[in-house]
């Protein structure tokens, strides 16, 4: 029996390292243009290949409230794009996102953020009338408007969400399901359409993983 005990020990080790591993949330990728689908970025930043980070911006909250990228300093959050009457995708999307909202609406590090597309159209009092029917915290899920050039710019050229070209002007409009996720540094995490369950459980695995990947950095 006691030649056989040094080879379980190794072998008890060696399951429980190997559990580890398979148990532990992996560590998700940072995203620099250059990982990105080339349709999905601005010719200018395609060869980017690090330190692309969220810049500085200026917009609206539900409640009138002047909202810029300090309102997310040391947050891990997910944004997207919608329009408040959109027929199709938006509702799958709002949908989904609730789901994530719900499941870390008791997490102070996550935040949640959605630029409407229609400004013009999307003003504070309607997007507040919105966020009420979803019972959700302006705390936490800012639904924003302001300026279009600048909504259309960070769609394309900061979160990549969208396919197509335009210069945000009268005529420009964006359409796209995807949903974004950043961490504390302003850095692109992860990719998801926000239309797909499947996918967006996976957004909601990602956030966990992030939490983690934080946690032990403390």
């Amino acid at each position: 029996m006691k030649r056989f005990l040094p080879a379980l020990i190794i072998a008890v080790i060696g399951i429980s390292i190997a559990y580890y591993m398979l148990s532990r949330p992996k560590t998700l990728k940072v995203y620099n243009p250059i990982d990105i689908n080339p349709d999905l970025v601005d010719e200018s930043l395609q060869k980017v290949d690090k330190y692309h980070r969220v810049g500085s911006f200026k917009l609206y909250d539900q409640d009138g409230n002047e909202t810029t990228e300090n309102d997310f300093k040391g947050k891990i959050y997910v944004t997207d794009f919608f329009f408040v009457t959109c027929p199709t995708i938006c509702p799958k999307m709002t949908k989904q996102m609730d789901r994530v909202y719900q499941e870390y609406q008791d997490t102070p590090d996550i935040m949640f953020l959605s630029h409407t597309v229609m400004p013009e159209a999307d003003s504070v009092p309607v997007l507040k009338a919105y966020a009420e029917k979803l019972n959700v915290s302006p705390d936490k899920w800012k639904f924003v408007t302001g300026d279009k050039k600048q909504i259309y710019n960070l769609a394309r050229k900061t979160y990549f969400a969208a396919v197509t070209e335009g210069d945000g002007g009268k005529d420009d409009f964006i359409h796209t399901e995807n949903f974004v996720l950043v961490d504390k540094e302003k850095r692109l995490r992860g990719f998801y359409d926000g239309t797909s369950q499947e996918d967006v459980d996976r957004l909601i695995k990602d956030i966990s993983a992030l939490l983690y990947e934080y946690k032990n950095q403390e």
